[in-house]
């Protein structure tokens, strides 16, 4: 059953928050905040969420935009590949080596591009960030930027199908997830790592991506058990309850429930929905439609996180209520959701399981 009637697509917020050298942090309310900078996390999501966009929406309103994202991922990366991740106002860095997970992030917007149909010239632009930074990541012991790599990857390998690095390379890194969920897991843990904290739903995610492409029945086995384990924790009489970051979810320990991420309720779309086009099971269709309700009050406040007059969303639910700012995090995961559940509701409608 649809919970409820999809909403346009409002891309004003998006607009709002960029400007020429990319999107910014943070905003107080809906109001850019330029004193917080930008962030190559955020520009790397909103580069994947407007290529997503020109795939599935609007071919050509977009890619402007996709130009200044990637415009602001050249300018952050090293000589050596690595990467920036925080830029002042003033375009100044503010550290030497950015993160693993925006490293991640990264590679897996610019391997999404080259299986698009963005201009010639742009694809070969993401191209070269994506193969000076690849080596960086194949070595890596962070499990979410790990399966950002994968995601990336696997984009990447559709695209040069006769270049075999790609494939090895998500196997290098489906085996390591693979080998933490076996070294940890138990039967009343099926996850990857001795605590849940946050963009969860992306190691089930990118086994599922890996079993596509390799057909290796394990990493299916793997992604069914920990995406199955994370809804039996977070979907909770029928709403979506993500572990919270007051503390997050230890194994053996409490599952925090507050601060909830709109991150988390993204990652959950998107998981639930590449694991229904893979398996066509039924339940992981409802599951992406349940979190994709917590946006839209079917959570546990009653709120609206999504705000339909600006197109973002707010940064999260506390135990008081709303986090009213809407910074590019926010919005940029609602987007990813909103654009997933395109991908989704055309593929149920060709299922033959209808």
């Amino acid at each position: 059953m649809i919970p409820i009637e999809l909403p346009s697509v409002n891309c004003l917020w998006l607009y709002n928050m960029t400007d020429d050298t990319g999107i910014l942090q943070h905003a107080k309310s809906s109001i850019v905040d330029r004193r917080e900078g930008y962030a190559t996390d955020d520009n790397a999501r909103a580069l994947l969420a407007t290529l997503r966009y020109h795939e599935l929406m609007d071919g050509e309103k977009n890619v402007g935009l996709s130009r200044t994202y990637l415009s602001f991922l050249l300018y952050v990366q090293r000589k050596d590949g690595r990467l920036h991740n925080y830029i002042g106002y003033d375009r100044s860095f503010l550290d030497d080596i950015g993160s693993d997970d925006s490293l991640g992030r990264v590679l897996w917007a610019c391997g999404y591009a080259q299986e698009t149909s963005i201009p010639e010239d742009t694809r070969m632009a993401a191209q070269e960030i994506f193969d000076k930074s690849l080596t960086w990541a194949l070595n890596i012991s962070s499990p979410r930027a790990q399966a950002f790599t994968i995601l990336g990857l696997y984009h990447y390998a559709n695209a040069f199908p006769e270049d075999k690095n790609p494939l090895l390379n998500i196997i290098h890194l489906a085996e390591q997830l693979c080998e933490l969920y076996r070294q940890t897991s138990s039967p009343t843990w099926q996850w990857f790592e001795s605590h849940i904290t946050y963009a969860n739903p992306r190691l089930p995610h990118a086994l599922f991506r890996a079993y596509q492409i390799t057909g290796r029945k394990d990493y299916l086995r793997i992604a069914e058990k920990t995406l199955k384990f994370l809804a039996a924790n977070d979907i909770v009489k029928g709403s979506y309850q993500p572990v919270g970051n007051r503390g997050w979810y230890k194994k053996g320990g409490k599952k925090a429930l507050y601060d909830q991420q709109p991150l988390e309720a993204s990652c959950m779309v998107e998981a639930a929905s590449i694991a229904f086009q893979v398996t066509g099971k039924r339940e992981y269709y409802e599951m992406a439609w349940t979190a994709f309700g917590w946006f839209f009050g079917k959570n546990s406040k009653g709120v609206m996180v999504y705000n339909p007059v600006t197109g973002g969303a707010y940064d999260g639910i506390s135990a008081r209520g709303l986090n009213r700012n809407q910074g590019a995090e926010a919005g940029l995961s609602y987007l990813m959701a909103r654009l997933e559940m395109e991908v989704l509701t055309k593929h149920e409608s060709q299922s033959p399981l209808r």
